[in-house]
């Protein structure tokens, strides 16, 4: 990959961060919402200096995820983020500020969460274990959350895809937007979606860029084919799209 075409996507994408994390902070939302989580803004810390570090020149595939979960990126500011992949493997830690509204079935507790996120555990996890390093690994790749808010009814997740179309409307358009700015500067050969949704947001918001667009198995726990071994099923997908070479 050529990193001198593209010198500075690192500052490109904090940017595009910033933008997104400003205007998702201005949406409301109804009940059964009961709260919402925006790790651009109190976790931005990390956020940005997992960008400013992994975030640096062109790369081949681009990994697209749904939004956070509530151990995950909702307590680090990292997508997929579980807390010892990122403090252990990434190398990234910090301080997360407590949100001006916490919910108290999901408190932010920072690094110090004792709970482990599965999915990010199973994401991560597949990647230290193909590529050995960060550096070999964002060599060539990146991950993001399309949508980066996290929704709660009290103690139960719920994704944005159950929002009702009046609420989705304004979040979807400004998550398109900034998706179109993240793979407009990382120039990306393949985005692949992890997960159907995922992959319904990235074919509608990249439709006229000419990408070559995949999917892969959700790593979520709820899901009995992920539990069955995530990782060699996303291997298999990947290998069988041509993205990931045979082992």
């Amino acid at each position: 990959m050529n990193d001198k075409l593209h010198p500075d996507t690192a500052s490109v994408l904090t940017d595009a961060a910033r933008v997104l994390g400003r205007q998702l902070a201005e949406l409301h939302f109804a009940l059964p919402v009961s709260h919402v989580y925006n790790p651009l803004d109190y976790a931005w810390d990390v956020h940005e200096a997992y960008l400013r570090r992994y975030g640096r020149g062109r790369k081949r595939v681009v990994f697209v995820g749904m939004n956070p979960g509530p151990f995950g990126m909702v307590q680090t500011g990292v997508p997929f983020g579980e807390i010892e992949a990122v403090r252990g493997w990434l190398g990234l830690d910090g301080t997360v500020r407590r949100p001006e509204v916490c919910n108290p079935k999901r408190p932010i507790e920072g690094f110090d969460c004792a709970r482990s996120e599965v999915s990010g555990r199973r994401v991560w996890g597949l990647f230290r274990d193909r590529f050995g390093t960060p550096e070999a690994f964002f060599a060539e790749h990146f991950v993001a959350n399309y949508c980066p808010l996290a929704f709660f009814d009290h103690g139960r997740n719920l994704t944005p895809d159950k929002l009702p179309a009046a609420e989705a409307q304004p979040l979807l358009a400004a998550c398109d937007e900034h998706l179109r700015r993240v793979i407009d500067a990382l120039d990306p050969e393949w985005v692949i979606a992890i997960g159907v949704w995922a992959e319904s947001r990235a074919v509608e918001a990249l439709a006229d860029r000419g990408l070559r667009i995949g999917r892969i198995l959700h790593p979520s726990p709820a899901s009995p084919a992920a539990n069955r071994g995530w990782a060699e099923a996303a291997t298999k997908q990947l290998v069988a799209l041509g993205v990931w070479p045979p082992n």
